[in-house]
């Protein structure tokens, strides 16, 4: 199989990497870069367990091509803790038990974290809106939207 140059941002740290043509992201930042906090889940683009954020916007890394994010910033879940210290996404995830058996918890912050960046104080409907692509098979997502209001301090609003 043909390699080429990848050079890519992930996490701020710029990359410059020989990968294969066909190689998916999510096999590139689990096997070459050893992020595996992004997790293979349906590798259909079903479920949203692989989401990452490319240039700030949620992708599925199951379905994208590791050359298609050439040039481009991509951020894990592991991106998001600050010199070992938690974002407060990932901290309202854990204090309200957004977690539950934790497998689909790295989509769920990446996809609500593009959230609150464009919204930081978002309604109900449009966590769940952000989350549609997500799927949890431990929980009826009480906890996770809570997690998400307790982040962004609008816990308690309606939609």
């Amino acid at each position: 199989m043909r390699k080429q140059l990848l050079q890519v941002q992930v996490n701020g740290r710029a990359r410059e990497d020989a990968v294969a043509d066909n190689v998916l992201l999510i096999d590139y930042l689990r096997e070459q870069l050893g992020l595996t906090g992004t997790k293979q889940g349906c590798d259909g683009g079903e479920c949203g367990a692989c989401t990452v954020l490319v240039e700030g916007r949620p992708r599925l890394a199951c379905s994208t091509l590791a050359h298609q994010v050439a040039g481009k910033r991509v951020e894990t879940i592991e991106g998001l803790a600050t010199h070992g210290e938690l974002s407060r996404l990932q901290v309202a995830f854990h204090e309200k038990l957004g977690t539950q058996c934790g497998y689909c918890t790295p989509g769920m912050v990446m996809a609500s974290e593009a959230l609150l960046r464009r919204n930081p104080n978002p309604s109900v409907d449009e966590i769940k809106a952000a989350l549609a692509g997500n799927l949890c098979r431990c929980t009826g997502y009480v906890k996770i939207i809570e997690s998400v209001q307790a982040a962004c301090g609008c816990a308690g609003e309606s939609s």
